[in-house]
């Protein structure tokens, strides 16, 4: 791993790995976990299929699903028909849909964390120990990760939660996702903007702004965030039907 850059060769990938490959020139990354003999477990918007803004821009915006069709399905992957939750299981090289591998760093430091400026690569939090991560994992491929929310439940809040067991159980907020942060960071440093009288020049606005962003990324991290709890895969999907908030809440109710 470098400061730069986290791509891995696939021969160092272990299962319970958390990976992700860039989409479209770097614009959005797809996450996952490895699980072993070239599988990995990931959540899209629904079944295989993209559902965002109904239009043709969702293919190119938030595609992150394999790259065949239904008519032509990749001989190495699961067959997801009939499937209503998102989760799913890919081969390596349908996820990776063409794009270079990467792995996702846990424990983190700070420095490293702000270093690494671009959101969804790494994160202060501890990372399970691999059973764990493999058994959320495939708990959720058969039980499903409730519905795709761009914002607070995507492919990197997944697997986020497969390697941690954390979940967020205020509503205000964003989700666990690195990226979806960032975009939110950014809003927070433009919407700061009339704290421009405190300097004049150039130079000092963009570090004020720099020092904004980099400081919403940080105490968005679930690493350092209070707003979440150590939540059993099995709560999640109970008999009961609750939704993941309300069964984050009943465990700090319960702590």
């Amino acid at each position: 791993m470098g400061l730069l850059s986290n791509k891995i060769d696939r021969e160092k990938l272990k299962p319970g790995d958390h990976i992700y490959s860039w989409r479209n020139v770097y614009l959005y990354a797809h996450h996952g976990i490895y699980v072993g003999e070239g599988k990995v477990i990931h959540f899209t918007r629904a079944a295989g299929r993209e559902i965002g803004t109904g239009t043709v821009l969702d293919r190119f915006i938030f595609s992150s699903s394999p790259s065949h069709s239904s008519e032509n399905p990749c001989p190495n992957c699961d067959d997801p028909s009939g499937r209503d939750a998102g989760v799913m299981s890919s081969c390596l090289d349908c996820f990776l849909s063409g794009g270079d591998l990467y792995l996702f760093e846990y424990g983190v430091n700070p420095a490293l964390f702000i270093a690494k400026a671009r959101g969804g690569t790494c994160t202060l939090a501890s990372s399970d120990p691999s059973e764990d991560v493999l058994h959320r994992a495939f708990f959720l491929l058969q039980n499903g990760f409730g519905s795709y929310c761009l914002f607070k439940n995507n492919c990197e809040d997944f697997a986020i939660y497969c390697k941690t067991g954390l979940l967020v159980f205020t509503s205000l907020s964003v989700g666990r996702s690195g990226q979806a942060a960032s975009i939110f960071s950014v809003a927070s440093a433009i919407a700061c903007s009339p704290a421009r009288y405190l300097t004049t020049t150039v130079s000092g606005l963009s570090a004020f702004g720099a020092g904004i962003y980099c400081l919403h990324r940080l105490v968005c991290d679930m690493g350092v965030r209070r707003d979440v709890s150590k939540v059993p895969v099995e709560r999640l999907v109970d008999r009961f039907g609750l939704v993941k908030s309300e069964v984050a809440t009943e465990m700090v109710k319960q702590d």
